[in-house]
């Protein structure tokens, strides 16, 4: 008999932390349609960039709030490189890269293995390079002794939009 004590009030104890679950999951709200996107603020990591990179740091300014941030890094001991993704009103990546190493195999890493088309886009008073890939495409235009890339899947126009909201500053390290 003492078996069937112990079975009944398992089973009973499965049955109330069963209620209470359910209970939990009934009366706390949850939103099964929300973005799971994480969005980061990305203006201090700009900021101590501006002052770490050799080369004009670019940061999107007036972007609608419809583009959201969602990663951003610099890496001074990975050729001073500048990462700062986003996704655009409509949810395609887009993502600002920038590094002191501007060789063809940085190139092709960043932009998933696009390659150059030979062809322009005028941005502003800009001319960029268009490069073409099966994952992403981008926009490079290279500087003196670094380069920048606007890269994903968002389409040309998009990757344009961003290419024409960057600021490229750089602010001379306290000292």
């Amino acid at each position: 008999m003492k078996g069937k004590q112990t079975i009944w009030d398992m089973v009973r104890s499965l049955a109330v932390i069963g209620l209470v679950v359910g209970g939990i999951y009934i009366f706390i709200p949850h939103d099964e349609d929300g973005d799971p996107t994480r969005v980061v603020d990305y203006r201090v990591e700009t900021i101590t960039a501006r002052r770490a990179a050799p080369y004009p740091l670019a940061a999107p300014v007036g972007l609608a709030k419809e583009w959201r941030a969602t990663s951003v890094e610099y890496e001074r001991k990975n050729a001073n490189s500048w990462h700062l993704g986003f996704l655009d009103p409509q949810d395609q990546y887009v993502a600002v890269e920038q590094s002191s190493e501007p060789s063809d195999k940085y190139l092709a890493k960043i932009t998933q293995q696009a390659k150059a088309t030979g062809q322009t886009q005028q941005v502003g008073d800009t001319a960029w390079e268009r490069w073409e890939g099966e994952k992403y495409d981008a926009l490079v235009r290279r500087g003196e002794g670094y380069v920048t890339v606007v890269t994903g899947t968002a389409p040309f126009e998009q990757l344009g939009a961003m290419a024409s909201a960057l600021e490229f500053k750089q602010t001379p390290a306290a000292g």
